[in-house]
């Protein structure tokens, strides 16, 4: 992953790694809206941060799965590809 991740992807990956359905344009106006209100839990939060460490050839913070809102998550995701660069 060369860019940012975004809120769009990020509901993707909700879909795809923990079976989660989110129809993107909501989650970007409700980045601060807890992940258990989109249905998320602490188990598929750790599928997402799997699919990205596994096939995106990333490695997130051990406390990643703790973020408790797409925000917190996107930014500790974001500042670790900044960092990586």
């Amino acid at each position: 992953m060369d860019n940012e991740l975004t809120a769009r992807e990020l509901a993707a990956l909700m879909k795809k790694a923990a079976g989660v359905t989110v129809v993107a344009d909501e989650l970007e106006l409700r980045l601060d809206a807890g992940f258990d209100e989109f249905g998320l839990d602490s188990l598929g939060l750790l599928g997402i941060v799997g699919e990205l460490e596994n096939n995106h050839a990333m490695v997130l913070p051990p406390d990643a799965e703790r973020c408790r809102t797409p925000r917190e998550f996107l930014d500790l995701v974001n500042s670790n590809v900044v960092a990586g660069a």
